[in-house]
């Protein structure tokens, strides 16, 4: 069986470096592993209208938006294909033949579905295109033959959802469709790395991101406003770092080379934090060593969007051959799907041989 890698994000806005640790890393990571036969990178732009109907100008806007920020990243277009969701029409057909699968308490029961609609107050107002979205995922994955989905820790309830409806369809119609397996970071932090406000998650909505487009100036101005330990007003003080969003992001971001660049009066992360509990470090100090390391982590992502963004026209070709080849690969999908339900009328020689015989037989 073929190793295929499914992944995307909804363009409703610019990647923050929480979907950079969250999800995009280990994507490139997985890209460069030569593991894969086949890779396909989503801009779920047809989802995000479920809950932006009102205003495509805003999901239309971000396509690009997300397209540089990939490619900003270092996925590759020559080994990953980035696709348009709503430019494969085999993806709808698809969702529409699984709804039959699922029951509608099964969808509200879905547990990043629900925290969705409380997120966004729907309540009994919610789009039905909304609710259906653990259904049109399944059609993305299943449509490329996926067997490896790199998420976020909040999209295992899609994935598990995904898995009931291949099983379902399975067990209908016999063994057609792939299980998807999902891939979630290593690092416990990294699956959802707060907000700068210390807020539990990092959201475009809620205005706590720092953007993979940010500038140097903006990067700086956002880390030296994090939120720290509230307690530790005097250098002196002793304080706290659990709860205390710089030294979560230093957890992640940090390592000892950064010490030796930029802080070399301790050697690790380790020492940072002893010397920050016992008292007589401030907040500026850890503040400036996080920028520090942010600018470096950051600045060749800039310096491959600022080249992309000057070459828009090699952006737009990139989507174009990478969803004519997910066209390709979902049709031969949805014919498999098809001829399993019995429904390839014109397809299936086996059709007219049916009737013929069911008439002779009268």
């Amino acid at each position: 069986m073929k190793k295929i890698i499914l992944t995307g994000d909804r363009p409703t806005g610019r990647l923050h470096i929480g979907h950079y640790v969250g999800s995009l890393k280990n994507r490139v990571k997985l890209q460069n592993t030569g593991e894969f036969d086949e890779i396909y990178i989503m801009i779920a732009d047809a989802q995000a209208l479920t809950d932006n109907f009102d205003n495509p100008k805003k999901v239309r806007d971000n396509v690009i938006e997300v397209a540089l920020d990939y490619l900003s990243v270092g996925i590759d277009p020559e080994k990953a294909n980035i696709l348009i969701q709503s430019e494969v029409s085999e993806l709808t057909e698809l969702t529409f033949y699984y709804m039959n699968l699922v029951t509608l308490s099964r969808l509200k029961r879905n547990p990043t579905v629900k925290n969705e609609l409380k997120l966004r107050g729907f309540e009994d107002s919610v789009p039905v295109g909304f609710l259906n979205y653990p259904i049109s995922q399944t059609a993305d994955i299943t449509a490329f033959e996926a067997t490896c989905v790199p998420v976020g820790e909040d999209q295992l309830p899609m994935i598990e959802q995904a898995r009931e409806i291949v099983k379902s369809f399975n067990n209908i119609y016999g063994e057609t469709l792939v299980y998807p397996e999902a891939v979630i970071p290593q690092n416990e932090v990294e699956r959802r790395l707060p907000g700068t406000d210390g807020k539990a998650k990092m959201s475009k909505s809620l205005g706590n991101t720092i953007y993979l487009a940010d500038t140097p100036e903006e990067v700086r101005r956002k880390v030296m406003g994090m939120y720290t330990d509230p307690n530790h007003i005097r250098v002196e003080d002793p304080g706290n770092v659990e709860g205390n969003v710089v030294f979560t992001y230093l957890d992640v971001f940090a390592n000892d080379a950064y010490f030796e660049k930029y802080l070399p009066e301790y050697r690790n992360l380790d020492e940072l934090k002893k010397k920050y509990q016992e008292g007589g470090l401030g907040d500026v100090v850890i503040k400036k060593f996080l920028n520090n390391i942010l600018q470096d982590e950051l600045a060749p992502i800039r310096e491959r969007r600022k080249y992309y963004e000057n070459h828009l026209e090699d952006v737009v070709k990139i989507l174009e051959n990478g969803t004519k080849k997910a066209r390709i690969k979902a049709s031969e999908t949805l014919d498999k799907v098809k001829s399993a339900m019995k429904i390839d009328y014109f397809k299936n020689d086996e059709y007219l041989k049916e009737i013929i015989d069911k008439y002779q037989e009268k």
